[in-house]
């Protein structure tokens, strides 16, 4: 539904997206992960059509639009990152002109103020509405066309406990109906909730695209089994161990062991066959935040 071919911008000579290259299917729900000024907005407004490529393409939809054209826009729902509405306008009247700018009929107007939770301030001037309460305003809107496609830049920003809840029923409704959600996000428990695969930019070049799968993989093998040990560790025992998980080592009274939750059974087999006493156990799986860290500091070249 939505393919970056080598797609690459421009602002002078700020290189804001490098020749990213990526498919999004239909049904699927993709996270783009970077940091500040990697380049996730330009990417998300070149798939809206807001922006034209430097060089490459964007196209949309199973007849692979261009993303700027008509065509390609109708196809289409767009959340940007920071939204405004009229302060003396109400919720409902929002929505109202937006319905009648999108043609879509009236009964979304109700869906819309229930998905994003907003069914008791419909009726209240959006000038009284707290940053929260304007996001969730903000994803209504981008809810009220039968859209294929949902385009969300950094959706869960300013979203309160309730908007977080609208946000999750918005995505997996879209996922249950066969459409495409792509979104960008620093708040990666949501992406690890929600998405199907990871995007990651860095600088503006594409770092990594990892499915949900791959991604449990190499958490799990930056889990960690830490073990605290009632007294030293008999010789050899430390070697034994390092033929399970080459990482392993000691740290004061602790004896700590990288690696997949997998190997964990054998390793403590092991020990307690080599009459090893432990006073403390405690697993550690990996973490999104630090693998994406990581990934960020490899691009980079950083140790």
């Amino acid at each position: 539904m939505i393919r970056y071919d080598a797609f690459t911008k421009h602002y002078g000579r700020l290189s804001a997206v490098d020749a990213l290259t990526l498919d999004v299917e239909a049904g699927e729900v993709v996270a783009l992960l970077g940091p500040n000024g990697s380049g996730k907005t330009t990417a998300l407004k070149a798939a809206a059509g807001l922006i034209r490529p430097t060089a490459g393409r964007v196209l949309l939809g199973p007849d692979r639009q261009p993303a700027e054209s008509p065509e390609a826009r109708r196809r289409l729902s767009f959340l940007p990152q920071k939204v405004s509405f009229p302060d003396s306008l109400s919720g409902r009247e929002v929505l109202e002109f937006y319905r009648r700018l999108r043609g879509v009929p009236e009964a979304r107007i109700a869906q819309a103020l229930h998905f994003g939770s907003l069914n008791g301030a419909g009726s209240r001037a959006v000038g009284t509405y707290s940053g929260g309460m304007l996001q969730r305003l903000g994803l209504a809107v981008a809810m009220l066309p039968d859209a294929p496609i949902l385009l969300l830049d950094e959706p869960t920003a300013a979203l309160d406990p309730d908007g977080l809840c609208a946000f999750y029923g918005v995505v997996e409704r879209h996922r249950g109906e066969g459409r495409t959600v792509f979104f960008t996000s620093h708040q990666l428990g949501d992406t690890e909730r929600l998405a199907d695969r990871f995007a990651i930019l860095v600088e503006g070049r594409l770092a990594a695209v990892l499915t949900q799968a791959e991604l449990s993989d190499r958490l799990a093998e930056r889990g960690l089994l830490r073990l605290r040990l009632a007294s030293g560790l008999p010789d050899g025992v430390l070697a034994e161990v390092r033929q399970i998980a080459p990482r392993a080592h000691l740290t004061g009274d602790q004896l700590l062991i990288p690696g997949a939750a997998r190997w964990r059974p054998a390793l403590l087999e092991l020990l307690i066959h080599r009459g090893v006493e432990l006073s403390g156990l405690v697993t550690e799986e990996g973490r999104l935040d630090a693998l994406y860290r990581e990934m960020v500091r490899a691009e980079r070249g950083e140790a």
